[in-house]
């Protein structure tokens, strides 16, 4: 089964054999396979490193030119997987793209913590960077057909949709599983700042347990018994790593509204479900509201990023508990959107809002008519 990855064609625009292509990603959702296609599709021969293997590691630590032209040879692609793995390596590529003419750097990375870090000072003005997400519910529709989607909707919701699971229907529980305890840690724990994987657990289950509300920094701390700045620090970290995303809240300081609170949501719905061990059919869910609002923002951010929106997203509420659960701002103008499971259920903009804020009419976001807010981009 071959599923077309939307970033494709967008990084197949940006070759040009000058600036290095950094694609970010979690671990698993296909960075390998979509960057090997395109260096593929420039040279039938290209270079290949891995950023796992030590002998790669060793290698790109400090090179000098002379080396680091035996090394590369004739290639004029270059693919460096799992880069964040090599220390120093924004210097490395510094060094190539200043000193190799005619050569397209491909560089991979699952975790943004120490990668961001390394290549962001070195590389300004000699990179495109992207992120690739789990698959989107476009890209499934693409490549499967709407129906056949359509009808495995409750499976996504369950389930998530990392390349794997989609391609192991009926074995979703133990790939899924494996692939939660055997990846989602492994730059996490090799990191420094990560010195008590135990309290990593705490938060990520007390996350999962509170998807879709409102996250207060000193009540989850007490809740895994550890001090705010330890708790924001490792939060920190996880939203590198890719496994949440924090949702801040709307506010112009106006009396009554929250503006210190976070939401936080899961990248993938199936990472969210495995980590509370809970695989349980939508029918017999008393979390179906969390679920559903996790997936669609978690769609709707994979549509945003790569079609290069650059507005501002946000939920709103205040202390009088009127809330908005999602908010675009773009180009001066506010669109509120509400997630509702039921399509009869009934939605009213709060009136607060409404006249502090004169946004657009409100959109309410069920499962009869999810479909056109995960396929449409409106802001160009």
């Amino acid at each position: 089964m071959h599923i077309r990855r939307e970033l494709f064609d967008i990084l197949n625009q940006r070759i040009d054999f000058k600036k290095a292509i950094i694609l970010l990603g979690p671990r698993q959702v296909g960075k390998t396979t979509l960057i090997k296609k395109l260096a593929e599709q420039l040279q039938s021969t290209y270079l290949y490193l891995n950023g796992d293997e030590l002998a790669v590691q060793n290698a790109l630590v400090s090179p000098s030119l002379a080396f680091l032209r035996s090394y590369l040879g004739d290639n004029k692609v270059v693919v460096i997987d799992e880069a964040q793995r090599i220390q120093d390596i924004g210097l490395t590529l510094k060094l190539l793209i200043d000193n190799f003419e005619g050569v397209q750097l491909l560089v991979t990375g699952s975790s943004a913590l120490e990668l961001a870090n390394s290549i962001n000072e070195p590389l300004t003005g000699r990179k495109w960077e992207y992120q690739l997400f789990p698959l989107s519910w476009s890209e499934l529709v693409n490549s499967l057909g709407f129906p056949k989607c359509h009808a495995s909707l409750e499976n996504y919701l369950i389930f998530g949709t990392y390349p794997e699971i989609i391609k192991s229907e009926g074995r979703e529980i133990p790939v899924l599983t494996n692939l939660a305890s055997s990846y989602l840690y492994k730059d996490l724990l090799s990191f420094q700042g990560i010195r008590k994987p135990e309290l990593l657990n705490k938060i990520l289950q007390a996350l999962a347990w509170q998807v879709g509300s409102e996250v207060s920094y000193n009540e989850l701390s007490q809740t895994v018994q550890a001090d705010k700045q330890t708790v924001q620090h490792y939060m920190d970290l996880l939203e590198k790593a890719f496994i949440i995303q924090r949702l801040a809240p709307f506010s112009r300081n106006l009396r009554g509204e929250i503006s210190t609170s976070r939401k936080v949501y899961f990248i993938d719905n199936g990472i969210r479900n495995s980590i509370i061990g809970n695989f349980s059919p939508i029918s017999g869910r008393n979390d179906i509201g969390s679920l559903w609002e996790n997936y669609l923002i978690s769609e709707r951010q994979k549509l945003l990023s790569y079609h290069g929106f650059y507005g501002r997203v946000y939920f709103w509420r205040n202390v009088r508990g009127q809330e908005i659960d999602y908010i675009e701002e773009i180009d001066g103008k506010i669109y509120p959107y509400e997630f509702k499971w039921n399509p009869k259920a009934k939605v009213k903009l709060p009136s607060a809002f409404i006249e502090n804020y004169s946004p657009e009419p409100i959109q309410v976001i069920h499962r009869e008519n999810f479909w056109e807010w995960l396929q449409t981009y409106s802001y160009k």
